[in-house]
């Protein structure tokens, strides 16, 4: 780290970040549980208080109830304001299709409901992307922008190993906790998303990491699902093909396969560069 009067580039960031939520005043905080948004919501929370501090879970079939369960335990952990929403997306028929703008009409969902809260707070609706994100094919972040959302993430010079890097400086159990994105993510562009595929899905995954497998994801191809694991995971998961296999036909899968080049987050999004 560099170190800046003393301080290292951690300490720097965290004063910007603080900083820059002070001047926001009041903020909602898009809250899905992951690392970045947790860190976020901790931070706003610690720096302007639960009164003028608001987390937000949009409550949708593309949320792992795992993930949900982890944001109602770290609400009650670090005594933030919540509030649950019940988002739409599964509704549009363009979410449904399923097309490179997916994410567009999620996030479009997702500030449906947060903005009336912002509104009403007389806040601002904030979202955890960090630096890292702006590389990646992410349209649901034009989406927020353009409806007014802010990233003090990125405006304070985050990238996602500095967040975790700063989670941990701060105590927070979320540091390491694994990339999980939304369940929609593992359904290939063009296949449609729907509430059945979504379970499916997350049945598979959640029957994975019974047995053990923290950090993984379960891509969907209508009767196959392929397997990603990191690569330091694969040989713990060969020697267990049996159950593995057992576990994964049993969501209604017919074929188990593993993608040998590992756990790459956003690797669907390649198709849209072919």
């Amino acid at each position: 780290m560099t170190a800046i009067e003393g301080r290292d580039e951690i300490d720097v960031a965290l004063d910007r970040l603080r900083e820059e939520l002070r001047e926001l005043e009041s903020v909602v905080v898009a809250f899905s549980g992951g690392a970045d948004s947790a860190f976020l919501a901790y931070v706003a929370n610690e720096t302007l208080g639960s009164d003028r501090c608001t987390v937000v879970t949009a409550l949708s079939p593309s949320l792992a109830t795992s993930e949900y369960d982890d944001c109602r335990a770290l609400v009650a952990e670090w005594g933030l304001t919540w509030l649950e929403l019940e988002t739409s997306e599964l509704e549009s028929l363009d979410y449904q299709r399923n097309d490179a703008d997916r994410c567009f009409h999620c996030k479009t969902a997702l500030m449906d409901v947060v903005e009336p809260i912002a509104a009403d707070h007389g806040a601002v609706a904030v979202l955890g992307v960090n630096l890292d994100d702006l590389d990646d094919h992410r349209p649901g972040q034009r989406a927020a922008s353009e409806r007014g959302a802010k990233f003090p993430l990125v405006d304070s010079g985050f990238t996602k190993q500095m967040v975790r890097n700063a989670s941990a400086k701060l105590g927070l159990r979320t540091w390491d906790k694994p990339a999980a994105a939304c369940l929609s993510s593992r359904v290939p562009y063009g296949t449609s998303v729907t509430l059945s595929v979504l379970s499916r899905v997350e049945r598979a995954e959640a029957a994975l990491h019974e047995l053990g497998f923290r950090e993984l994801r379960v891509r969907h191809y209508d009767d196959t699902a392929r397997i990603e694991v990191p690569l330091s995971a694969m040989n713990d998961l060969i020697d267990r093909r049996g159950e593995v296999v057992d576990a994964v036909s049993a969501c209604g899968y017919r074929y188990v396969t593993l993608d040998l080049e590992g756990l790459r987050s956003g690797n669907l999004n390649a198709a849209l560069e072919s």
